[in-house]
């Protein structure tokens, strides 16, 4: 009978890429890696962010996991943006929850002038992936993210999957270009390789703020 079972583990990156496509939060399409769920409810639990600025809404299974996650802390709500062609795409079980609020003009577009009234602001990039636009979203936000939280830019994991040109460079450069000339700003190597070095998807993108 145990001739029936194989001996070794086969873990490879792309059966992992491959399968969290199909991951889902309350049933809602939640497209992230399940190593970086763990690590966000740490997080969060840690941080206790007044708000969470999350770009890239899809259906809205991240946002429902973070808004759940503040649903504990007790306090706390989610700014989550996307594009106009997006709008109301979201699943319904998303717009019923109190703590998320949507944004439907980009980023770019998003008016950050509200921000002066959270005291705990925490920033998660999830948006189009390219270079230009992660570098973009650093720029204009980092500034907001408060200090011993974060700035986490997803999916660097790209330019493992081969896909780094199709990204312009993709988030990780992004990160190496931006880190140099803001040293308010560290990769925190806690989350980058909790489970290993660089064992995300958000490959060097933990990125904390120091002061």
């Amino acid at each position: 009978m145990l001739s029936l079972f194989k001996k070794n583990t086969d873990f490879k990156l792309s059966g992992v890429d491959k399968g969290h496509y199909n991951i889902t939060y309350k049933g809602v399409s939640a497209i992230k890696c399940p190593f970086d769920y763990v690590l966000y409810q740490m997080i969060i639990w840690e941080v206790k962010p007044d708000l969470i600025i999350e770009i890239g809404t899809h259906q809205g299974g991240s946002a429902l996991y973070l808004a759940d996650q503040l649903d504990l802390n007790g306090k706390g709500e989610i700014h989550t943006i996307d594009i106009p062609q997006n709008k109301g795409k979201e699943n319904p079980l998303v717009r019923t929850h109190p703590r998320i609020r949507f944004f439907n003009d980009g980023y770019s577009n998003y008016d950050t002038s509200v921000l002066s009234s959270y005291s705990i602001i925490l920033v998660i990039d999830d948006g189009s992936h390219l270079y230009t636009d992660a570098l973009a979203a650093l720029k204009k936000f980092s500034p907001f993210v408060t200090q011993d939280s974060y700035f986490i830019m997803e999916d660097g994991i790209v330019n493992e999957l081969g896909r780094e040109k199709e990204f312009g460079g993709g988030p990780q450069r992004a990160i190496r270009e931006f880190l140099p000339g803001n040293t308010n700003f560290i990769r925190d190597n806690r989350w980058c390789d909790f489970f290993g070095h660089n064992a995300t998807f958000n490959v060097n993108g933990y990125l904390k703020r120091i002061s």
